[in-house]
């Protein structure tokens, strides 16, 4: 009896423990007896109990338990001191920028995008001839032959994308076939939540103000998970900022990192007017 109740007591810490990884997969618990509490002494029995688990998992799906053990790996190798080492090192200057336009059979598509506009509506990148905003318009001529997509991850790395977007804004303001889009990505899980985020999107909705030209700066911003994203997009540093010059099929045909220089702008510019011009 004393043997039936001690696996009982395990069984039902095992599944404590599971059951709240599931609703927090950032966080490690350890159990102990049936309350939940950090303690390193229970490290190796947490281990067997969940590589019982995965194995058992495993048998119905391999595939999915081998991209998280990666999403893992990738995730603990490289965190927020490896990107601020990286980032006193270069002051977020991971590349230089492109200096001419990469051609369209070597460019790649930039990947599916979901993003959310201050006014709450939902902005798909890149825009094509399919895409419900060119829909919504129900003109293929408001396809744009040039989209500028700024990437901040951190609330510091605005400063380098208006480095890049406030020149483009300026050179461009009065062009039908250009697009300016800002996108912030919030991984926080209390800011992802929604009645927080709707507060977030009205104070933003606020605060941006828009001037009276042809192009416009649309801010939007992507919640939750954006590993496999960033992942499609080789980016690591969440510190600094990441541009890209679409062409009207979607195709990365430039791409700078962190703050502009005079000659990185430059090469923008002379960039963005060769794809204004391609018919």
């Amino acid at each position: 009896m004393a043997r039936l109740n001690g696996i009982l007591r395990q069984h039902r810490s095992t599944v404590s423990v599971l059951q709240c990884r599931s609703q927090n997969p950032g966080r490690i618990f350890f159990a102990h007896g049936e309350n939940l509490r950090p303690h390193l002494s229970q490290v190796p029995a947490l281990r067997s109990s969940s590589r019982s688990f995965l194995d058992f998992y495993q048998l119905g799906n391999k595939k999915a338990i081998e991209e998280e053990r990666a999403r893992l790996n990738d995730e603990m190798n490289r965190g927020y001191f490896a990107d601020m080492k990286e980032f006193k090192d270069h002051g977020g200057k991971i590349a230089a920028a492109n200096k001419i336009l990469i051609p369209a059979v070597a460019a790649m598509k930039f990947p599916a995008l979901a993003a959310t506009l201050s006014n709450g509506e939902i902005l798909k990148l890149p825009i094509m001839s399919n895409s419900d905003e060119v829909k919504t318009e129900g003109s293929a001529s408001a396809v744009p032959k040039v989209s500028l997509v700024c990437l901040s991850f951190r609330a510091n790395s605005q400063d380098m994308i208006n480095s890049w977007s406030n020149p483009f804004l300026e050179s461009f303001s009065n062009s039908k076939d250009a697009r300016l889009y800002e996108v912030s990505f919030v991984d926080k899980w209390l800011l992802c939540l929604s009645p927080v985020k709707y507060l977030l999107l009205r104070v933003m909705r606020k605060s941006n103000s828009s001037r009276d030209t042809v192009l416009q700066r649309q801010i939007a911003y992507s919640f939750g998970d954006h590993y496999y994203f960033r992942k499609s997009l080789r980016i690591l540093n969440l510190l600094t900022g990441y541009i890209f010059l679409l062409d009207k099929c979607g195709r990365i045909r430039w791409q700078g990192f962190g703050r502009a220089t005079p000659e990185e702008i430059s090469s923008l510019l002379s960039c963005t007017s060769l794809l204004l011009e391609d018919q």
